[in-house]
């Protein structure tokens, strides 16, 4: 079998999506003649916004996973300043605005770049190379955020004769929270110089969705397009093989971060609209993730607060049970100018067959994944004529048959497995 070590700093007992892409793709790579390792953070060492130790039991038997030491500054912040300020993606968890937080953000910005996990750096690179050498591998994977794991691709690929692919979950200077860092000009142009440095000298650049891939293609030399290659996020069909009956309510769910950046509010004012005209219908509408308290502000405003919980981050294992027991879905991505892309979570919307309604671009690559699916619709951050009628029009479908389904088929190529096919044929 060929062998190739994949380099994450994300694996469980670490919760989220960016965990579940790599679990995934080892659980699928044997049935491809490719054998993995998996070298990651050792959790005692580790600074994970959130945790899942339901993920553990998915981590295949004779997978093996070797864990080193870190140095963590997110770790001294969440001793000195407490663990809510250990930020999730996007700081949908904390307010930017206090003095506290400002100070945390330029010194994260300007003192450790790429991103506050470098000081895992120094301790991978002694074990990949030990792993490497033991083992024989030829191919190394390193997948961002952080960031900081593709530097030490880029290292084993000036020392050692590898094959090496970077995987982008999201991008690197351009994401839509780059700006909150507070860089100066110097670092950023030091960011700015490690990232293209990284998409020059890998040999195969992955992304997860075009939007993404095209704006990492434009950062490097023209002639070198034939290694950008496009691997969405999917669902694992083993987490959707039952199903589950909705309850009697009309329950919309939201999962992942959820901050201004989405700009919600005007679902949030369609929402407020329609529960007043079908005051028989009882209604929930239920976050799992993180919520920023200024969108939480909005949703009191628009009194909606009675409908509304706030389940925090809960187990991947239960998050796809509420997905299928959900009316319907919510999703939205974050603006910005640079990219539109597509998060994880829409592929899990798909597979549960409800009708999604989604708050991006029109042009987005969620907005076509959706369209191609059949799974709902899309609408812009402003469109509240749209959202209405849409809405309506679930609701009335709802009163008559008290179930919602949605799609054509066509998200089974998004399968885990399917997916995994396409990673193989990059070997």
């Amino acid at each position: 079998m060929k062998k190739v070590l994949i380099i994450t700093y994300y694996w469980p007992p670490s919760g989220g999506a960016g965990v579940q892409r790599w679990l995934k793709f080892a659980k699928y790579l044997p049935e491809f003649e490719i054998e993995p390792y998996v070298l990651t953070v050792d959790p005692a060492f580790a600074s994970y916004p959130q945790t899942d130790i339901s993920l553990e039991e998915e981590i295949p038997g004779n997978l093996k996973v070797f864990k080193t030491k870190s140095l963590e500054v997110l770790r001294i912040i969440s001793g000195l300043f407490g663990r809510h300020k250990v930020p999730y993606g996007g700081f949908s968890n904390i307010e930017k605005r206090g003095l506290t937080q400002t100070f945390l953000r330029f010194i994260r910005g300007n003192f450790f770049i790429p991103d506050a996990r470098i000081g895992w750096k120094r301790y991978a690179l002694k074990k990949a190379r030990a792993l490497i050498r033991q083992y024989d591998i030829k191919t190394v994977i390193t997948t961002g955020p952080p960031h900081s794991t593709h530097l030490i691709g880029l290292k084993l690929k000036k020392e050692l004769p590898l094959k090496w692919i970077a995987d982008f979950r999201d991008p690197w200077t351009d994401i839509y929270y780059y700006s909150d860092m507070l860089h100066t000009p110097v670092a950023k142009s030091i960011d700015r110089k490690k990232e293209k440095e990284v998409l020059k000298n890998a040999d195969r650049v992955i992304a997860i969705n075009k939007s993404t891939s095209e704006l990492l293609k434009s950062k490097i030399s023209i002639g070198s397009e034939d290694k950008f290659s496009v691997i969405t996020n999917g669902y694992d069909e083993d987490d959707f093989n039952y199903y589950a009956l909705p309850g009697g309510e009309f329950t919309i769910t939201y999962s992942g971060n959820l901050s201004e950046h989405y700009r919600p509010r005007v679902f949030f004012r369609v929402l407020a609209r329609v529960r007043d005209i079908y005051p028989g219908i009882r209604f929930r509408f239920r976050v799992a993730g993180s919520i920023s308290s200024s969108t939480e502000r909005h949703i009191r405003e628009h009194g909606l607060i009675d409908i509304y919980e706030n389940l925090g981050y809960v187990s991947h294992r239960k998050l796809t049970g509420m997905l299928k027991t959900s009316t319907v879905l919510l999703y939205a991505f974050p603006e910005t100018i640079s990219y539109s892309g597509s998060s994880g979570k829409l592929y899990e919307y798909l597979a549960t067959e409800r009708p999604v309604i989604s708050i991006d671009s029109p042009d987005s690559d969620a907005a076509a994944i959706i369209r191609e699916c059949d799974a709902g619709k899309s609408f812009s951050r402003d469109d509240e004529a749209g959202m209405f009628e849409y809405l309506c029009q679930l609701l009335e479908m709802f009163r008559h048959r008290g179930e919602l389904k949605a799609g054509n088929g066509k998200h089974m190529k998004y399968s885990r497995r399917h997916l995994t096919t396409e990673l193989s044929r990059l070997f």
